[in-house]
């Protein structure tokens, strides 16, 4: 393929956003073959935290450039469509990534600790912590309205939970933006979990989606996902997180949320001790010991990306509603081979 000179992180358009017309042309470019699909995997974790910084969400991104093929006058556009004005506050913090204009003070401050010394001592050993009453169940109450409002479906009639709707993926929602969806997002014990886990204030929220699960039926299977990671998992992982919030009480057998307690603490002797040449993500990943974490609406669930993790079927009589979050920060390491 020829070569392409890309535009610079630094040239902007309308929007005074670095890095936004460098995404845009690689984006085009890799739309149109013009450039390996695989090209510039260095800057992925610029290119999150860019639509974190912008509130988009990455599916209906790539989605409508790879739909429209747009110019980038016209992706600018489609982004104030969709998010509205960008948070000068998060171009301040943005922006110089790409300068030296400033660095980022990065050390957190020990007041007001969301996680106990046993929350500590249980993520070390499970890999996972639950944040109790990281929102209050009336924003939960405000999402599943939202939700259920977005799909067409009525919260307490189980006639409307099995509609067809274009944004039902599987068990997921495609809803990014809402005011309430926003809300929760910024809840302070969950930032403040997260900044506590990386050590570091410079992170960045994701925009990422919802869920609805309701019970399985003779014609309605388990949707999935079942057990899998998110990530490549060559050894050494480095640090990974993600989260899902509750946002009603959900049990055991309500497709509660499943992951594998402590596996990141020896996914490198498991990997060892496969046969030559299996894949260890066509495994039998239940065996290893996922466990279904039940919890209330409102608390909030991050576990260590080295955890096989997934959904469960549902066979109580009850929907499961949740919201995905994430904080990352803007250099987080990657796996440079996925396996």
């Amino acid at each position: 393929m020829p070569t392409q000179a890309i535009a610079s992180s630094t040239e902007t358009g309308k929007l005074p956003v670095m890095h936004l017309k460098r995404y845009w042309h690689k984006s085009v470019l890799k739309r149109n073959n013009e450039i390996k699909p695989d090209a510039f995997t260095d800057e992925w974790t610029l290119d999150i935290t860019l639509l974190n910084a912008l509130g988009l969400g990455l599916e209906p991104t790539i989605q409508y450039i790879y739909l429209e093929n747009p110019s980038f006058e016209k992706f600018e556009d489609w982004i104030l469509q969709v998010t509205g004005e960008p948070e000068s506050e998060k171009i301040v913090r943005f922006n110089p990534l790409f300068t030296n204009d400033s660095i980022a003070e990065n050390s957190i401050t020990q007041n007001d600790n969301v996680l106990s010394n046993e929350d500590w001592d249980f993520w070390q050993q499970n890999g996972y912590v639950i944040i109790r009453n990281a929102v209050t169940r009336e924003n939960c109450d405000e999402t599943i309205e939202a939700l259920c409002d977005h799909i067409n479906i009525k919260r307490h009639d189980p006639a409307t939970w099995y509609n067809n709707h274009p944004a039902k993926q599987g068990i997921m929602v495609q809803l990014f933006q809402h005011p309430a969806l926003e809300q929760n997002r910024n809840a302070f014990k969950i930032r403040k979990a997260f900044e506590e886990i990386w050590n570091r204030i410079d992170i960045w929220v994701n925009t990422d989606r919802v869920g609805f699960n309701p019970p399985v039926t003779q014609s309605y299977p388990f949707q999935g996902p079942r057990l899998h990671w998110d990530s490549s998992i060559k050894p050494p992982m480095p640090l990974g997180t993600q989260g899902l919030l509750y946002l009603a009480d959900t049990a055991e057998n309500q497709g509660a949320f499943t992951l594998v307690p402590g596996f990141q603490n020896r996914i490198e002797d498991w990997l060892k001790g496969l046969p030559l040449g299996a894949d260890p993500r066509k495994q039998d990943l239940y065996t290893l010991g996922a466990k279904p974490i039940a919890a209330n609406a409102g608390d909030f669930i991050i576990w260590h990306h080295a955890l096989p993790h997934g959904s469960s079927p549902n066979t109580s009589s009850l929907p499961r509603f949740v919201q995905y979050i994430n904080y990352e920060p803007a250099g987080k390491q990657e796996s440079d081979i996925w396996l």
